[in-house]
C-alpha cells in the first residue's frame, strides 16, 4: 500500500474517532446540559431524589422564614407556573431577598423539598450596588457620572 493511502486511511480514522468522542459526550450530555431547573419542569419532568441539580426562579414574596437557629433559612422559588418549597442552612448572599432571582445548587428530598448546598443570587441588568446608587453611566465616554450616595 502506498504511503499516500496510508495517511488517508489514518486521516479518516482519526476523523471517525473524532466524531464518536464528540457523538459520546453530547449523548452523555443531553439532560444535563440545562444550566438550571425552574419549578414548572420539576413539576413536569420530575427530578429523582438525591440527584445533585440547580433549581432556579424567584424567591416568592412573603415565602422567607429564618428558622430559630439563626442559619436555616425556608423559602419558596417560582417561575410563575410552579413553586418548590427550598430549605437552605447556611449564611445567604447579601443579594438574596424575597422578589429577587436565586439558582440554589442541591438536591430533593424524599418529601419533594429542595435542600439547597449554595445559593446564588442573581440582579437585573438594572442592578446597582448601594455605594453607587445616584450615579449615571456615560455611553460616550464609558465612564459613570455623578457623586454616589453616602
Amino acid at each position: 500500500m502506498k504511503s499516500k493511502h496510508q495517511r488517508l486511511i489514518l486521516a479518516l480514522a482519526a476523523l471517525v474517532a473524532i466524531i464518536a468522542a464528540g457523538l459520546l459526550a453530547a449523548s452523555a450530555l443531553k439532560d444535563e446540559a440545562a444550566y438550571f431547573y425552574v419549578p414548572n419542569d420539576v413539576k413536569t419532568k420530575g427530578v429523582e431524589p438525591g440527584k445533585a441539580v440547580r433549581l432556579g426562579g424567584m424567591v416568592e414574596k412573603g415565602s422567607l422564614r429564618h428558622e430559630a437557629d439563626g442559619v436555616t433559612i425556608r423559602f419558596t422559588v417560582t417561575d410563575g407556573k410552579a413553586q418548590v418549597a427550598v430549605t437552605f442552612k447556611g449564611i445567604a448572599p447579601d443579594l438574596f431577598r424575597e422578589g429577587s432571582g436565586v439558582v440554589a445548587e442541591g438536591a430533593f428530598d424524599t418529601q419533594g423539598t429542595f435542600v439547597a448546598s449554595n445559593l446564588l443570587a442573581k440582579h437585573d441588568e438594572r442592578y446597582m450596588p448601594r455605594e453607587m446608587e445616584g450615579m449615571q453611566y456615560d455611553e460616550t465616554t464609558h465612564q459613570m457620572k455623578g457623586a454616589p450616595k453616602p
